[in-house]
């Protein structure tokens, strides 16, 4: 086995381009990091964790929002322009298959409720298509939500399941033969909301850097210090910035598995000892997740925000008899009958959400900010989990919960078994509203810093456009170039290089190393090559792909 170090990284570099530091490539950072060093940025990207994006569960896009039914609208119709948006970058890492969603009977709602938000995203939906043909990606705006009533649903509980599912209908078999039908409010809604599998975003990241020359990767690397080195003003509030020193340290034990370029001139083999590096930059950027308030602390900013601790959980059903949807049923968020959600992976896999406190929320595992620190402070034993994993006792009581918790409306999934697995982590939540669920990025122009807010991993690109628009405005980079116009056309490089068996490969070995069932580095149903066509050319005019 080779190991890699980083030593002395900006040597014997030029001078002459700008540099830009982010810290965590989660995936804020290593989208970011990927629009600017597009640009032809040098982009440096510090890491705590031995590989890219490995942070709080995801499951599926949000492209629209229909999880949270109280969420204004027009965060809705944002959630859904970002999911379109972000879904072009990371083509490889959605599965399609619908969302169903279910009010329950013991529910307050209805879900004719829904139907005027539904409605609207069509609407908006249909608006996209027609700015950019290639906004297409959830099929047809008039499919974008189908109903489903009783009379519909018993009739299909009779039908034979199919194996793989190719129509509306045929997903919703399983779900037919499945839910307790007399524990629902019909109708059932139908939304295109697609899954989306964080393995597969990891390596389409890691991809996508290895290929940018100005793209320097740091992992399992820690961030110690950050000063501001060229400071006017700085006893003053409003003074300004214009270059930052990072302190890291890269751990002696890392290795090198995955293909990921490293910023180094200067390579040491079998490095024993942990050395503090350092490296000037024109502008920071704070991309922590829920980390972030150390950094804020480091910089001097003040803010108020909240983090969340939060888990999902892994566990095998081998009773589907094919493939079947993602089935979500509305609760009240924090109560014992908040929302259930399973959601389905390869070879019988399923992730598992109750939004109770005895599931994925946990009763001490919101925290705020307070006057002395930007930083919330979560409980040891959550802080303990995000950074040395779960105890196997309560993971295993938690698992178990989250199967009985969905089978009281899937009764057959009382089979299902834990298999010692859970998705897991820290999501920041900036201001005092724990659910806000549109936030992007806040920009410091006077000291050159930027802090990613994304409390939905889609929202990244819209952050990297408006810190492109920042560095534009501080003139650090040129405003009209076919690289930034390229990005709006979604002509990504590493699309022309890499098919989805690239993203298996590297999806396969992060879920290995990270103590996953391989199955689920996989997707059921891949976006089509047809449709991938349009993402990715380059234009007569002999545009290059950024």
């Amino acid at each position: 086995m080779t190991h890699s170090f980083i030593k002395n990284p900006v040597k014997n570099q030029a001078h002459s381009a700008k540099r830009v530091g982010i810290l965590g490539g989660g995936t804020a950072g290593a989208t970011i990091a990927i629009r600017l060093a597009a640009l032809g940025l040098e982009t440096y990207v510090f890491e705590k964790n031995k590989s890219l994006i490995d942070g709080p569960p995801m499951c599926h896009l949000h492209a629209g929002g229909n999880l949270y039914r109280e969420i204004p609208d027009e965060d809705c119709v944002a959630l859904l322009k970002q999911c379109i948006d972000i879904l072009r970058l990371y083509p490889y890492t959605i599965d399609v298959r619908p969302t169903v969603f279910a009010v329950p009977t013991r529910d307050e709602g209805l879900p004719e409720d829904l139907l005027p938000r539904l409605d609207i995203l069509t609407d908006a939906y249909r608006k996209l298509i027609a700015e950019d043909a290639n906004n297409k990606v959830l099929g047809e705006p008039e499919n974008y939500y189908q109903l489903y009533s009783h009379e519909q649903l018993i009739a299909l509980s009779e039908r034979e399941q199919v194996t793989v599912p190719r129509s509306v209908d045929e997903w919703m078999i399983p779900v037919a033969k499945y839910l307790d039908l007399n524990k629902v409010k019909f109708p059932l809604i139908v939304v295109q909301e697609y899954g989306w599998n964080i393995f597969r975003l990891a390596a389409s990241a890691q991809l996508a850097l290895a290929d940018y020359e100005h793209a320097h990767v740091f992992t399992d690397t820690q961030v110690k210090q950050v000063m501001p080195v060229d400071c006017e003003n700085c006893s003053n509030a409003d003074h300004h910035v214009t270059k930052w020193r990072i302190d890291y340290q890269q751990a002696a034990s890392s290795e090198t598995k995955l293909t990921t370029k490293f910023a180094t001139e200067n390579t040491t083999e079998n490095t024993t000892e942990n050395t503090t590096e350092s490296i000037e930059v024109d502008y920071l950027i704070n991309a922590c997740g829920f980390r972030t308030g150390v950094i804020d602390d480091m910089v001097g900013v003040k803010v108020t925000r909240m983090v969340e601790f939060k888990s999902s959980y892994i566990t095998h059903w081998d009773d589907t008899g094919g493939q079947i949807p993602e089935i979500i049923v509305y609760g009240s968020r924090g109560t014992p009958e908040g929302m259930a959600q399973l959601t389905p992976y390869p070879g019988g896999y399923f992730q598992i959400h109750g939004m109770s406190k005895f599931i994925t929320l946990f009763d001490d595992g919101l925290v705020a900010s307070s006057k002395d620190s930007a930083q919330p402070k979560l409980p040891p034993q959550y802080v303990h989990y995000i950074e040395d994993g779960w105890d196997k006792a309560p993971l295993q009581a938690r698992s178990q919960q989250a199967i009985d918790y969905v089978a009281e409306f899937v009764p057959t999934f009382h089979s299902a078994r834990t298999v010692g697995n859970a998705l897991y982590g820290g999501q920041q939540i900036p201001g005092e509203d724990d659910t806000l669920r549109v936030a992007d990025v806040s920009l410091y122009s006077n000291i050159r810093y930027a802090r990613a807010e994304n409390v939905k991993a889609s929202s990244t690109l819209i952050a990297a456009d408006q810190i492109v628009d920042e560095l534009t405005e501080l003139g650090l980079i040129d405003h009209d170039t076919p690289a930034n116009r390229n990005r709006y056309a979604h002509n990504w490089a590493y699309l022309t290089k890499h098919d989805s068996m690239a993203i298996d490969e590297v999806a396969r070995t992060l879920a290995e190393q990270r103590g996953f069932p391989l199955a689920m580095a996989d997707v059921n149903h891949g976006i089509g090559e047809t449709t991938l066509k349009g993402f990715n050319t380059v234009n007569d005019a002999g545009a290059t792909e950024i």
